[in-house]
């Protein structure tokens, strides 16, 4: 077999650069808002915890799946090629198209206004200016930059990646040294009101973003080597600095204080260090979610040149820059994404209604590897997901239990993130026309 370069594409990132961009794409919002959630549903500090280990190792298993796959297939565009390969094109098509249409745009355009917002907060001069101003001025910034190079795009998400790592290791180290805590909360105990099923899905929202370096791995050194690598250890990284983020609220603490608390992180260190310690808070979130941000747009944007090299957009989308990455693809996500804040000023509830979708996508992607497996047992594998048969179905299983509920319990987003998947049928019908989209990208000889 033969697998064709992607072309254009510099192979300049090594795993650290692509470990940063994994750990910048899972630290958002979530870690800092959700667990005050998780301690209502659960009203035990040990469940909490448990659930935040269990999530880890969720998230690791969907790693492992990812590394096999970005291993034997080490070009740009992630789940999009992986789907293509063991599914054919059209159900690549749709993954491609939801990304664009709000799986990476929209969580892009809400992550910048969620930025806009903390910087308020640390600035409030800035609480003059549109939020939306701000949130687009922030992203053309970030696009410049990814518009300069893999190379300079690289560079920042390590940057803030390392800044957001910390300032969590510091307030972390601080609160259970210096601050104001009790074993005696570990014990506590609140009234459950919910169910595990519901924690579970707070907790993998946090964790999201394990997968982004299978979206880079066409410009990634070594490929084999280090893309599983950079996604194992980015994926453990995170992990722990959850798991210590946690336990540093409930040191803070008890579980009926944290339960059903929105701004959970804030509330805890001050309580620990005090009232003015959480302006520092509001500090790691606004980087935290810039970073985020920032992996985001690095990563939308090689699904859509993937999809321009395969025929299934315009082919002018895969064209590259002078810094070698995916231009055009890049200046194309800021410009919908800006749309998305301009128009729609708070763009969560769109990314909500994919949710459904992309948790689909995502199980039928860990399946690959064993659809591969059984189709191509020949193809080349550098790295192997250990226990695939076992580790793959569990995953998928999980994910469809909370595709189901989802379904179940919130069917208006779930009836609209479909739609928004079904409407890119009549585009791929109008796409397949171009016989480049049935191509598969690993060739046999």
């Amino acid at each position: 077999m033969i697998l064709d370069a992607d072309p254009q594409l510099k192979r300049i990132l090594g795993w650290q650069e692509t470990a940063a961009v994994v750990v910048a794409n899972m630290i958002g919002v979530g870690a800092f808002t959700t667990s005050g959630f998780i301690a209502r549903e659960t009203g035990s500090p040990w469940l909490l915890l448990g659930l935040w280990i269990a999530g880890g190792m969720i998230a690791l298993m969907g790693a492992l799946a990812y590394a096999e796959l970005g291993a034997a297939l080490p070009h740009a565009g992630g789940d999009y090629v992986y789907l293509r390969e063991a599914y054919g094109p059209c159900i690549a098509y749709l993954s491609g198209w939801t990304s664009f249409f709000a799986g990476f745009s929209g969580a892009l355009a809400a992550a910048l206004l969620a930025f806009a917002s903390y910087c308020s907060v640390l600035a409030p001069r800035l609480a003059a200016l549109d939020p939306r101003v701000f949130a687009i001025l922030t992203l053309w910034l970030l696009t410049a930059v990814h518009l300069a190079g893999t190379s300079w795009g690289g560079k920042l998400q390590s940057l803030l990646s390392l800044a957001t790592a910390t300032l969590i290791v510091g307030l972390v180290a601080a609160g259970f040294t210096i601050g104001h805590g009790s074993a005696a909360h570990f014990i506590s105990r609140a009234p459950a009101q919910g169910h595990l099923a519901v924690s579970l899905i707070y907790v993998l929202y946090a964790y999201s973003g394990w997968n982004s370096a299978g979206y880079l791995a066409g410009e990634i050194v070594e490929p084999a080597r280090n893309l599983p690598r950079a996604l194992i250890w980015g994926t453990v990284c995170v992990s722990v600095l959850y798991l210590a983020l946690n336990a540093l609220y409930v040191w803070a603490m008890p579980i009926s204080a944290m339960s059903g608390v929105l701004p959970v992180a804030q509330k805890a260190v001050a309580l620990a260090l005090g009232s003015q310690a959480s302006q520092l808070v509001a500090a790691l979130i606004a980087v935290a979610v810039l970073s985020s941000a920032g992996a985001m747009a690095m990563a939308g944007s090689r699904i859509y040149f993937a999809m321009a090299r395969g025929g299934a957009i315009p082919a002018t989308l895969g064209r590259t820059g002078s810094g070698s990455g995916p231009a055009a693809a890049i200046v194309l996500q800021a410009v919908w994404a800006s749309v998305l804040i301009g128009v729609f000023g708070v763009f969560e509830q769109v990314v909500v209604y994919v949710g459904f979708a992309i948790t689909i996508f995502s199980a039928a992607t860990v399946a690959a590897v064993v659809a591969l497996r059984v189709s191509r047992p020949a193809m080349p594998r550098p790295f192997r997901m250990p226990a695939a048969l076992w580790l793959a179905p569990i995953y998928v299983a999980i994910s469809l239990c909370i595709a189901a509920y989802t379904a179940v319990s919130r069917p208006a987003e779930t009836f609209l993130g479909l739609i928004t998947v079904a409407a890119g049928l009549p585009i791929y019908w109008l796409m397949s026309r171009n016989p480049g989209i049935h191509s598969p990208i690993v060739k046999s000889t």
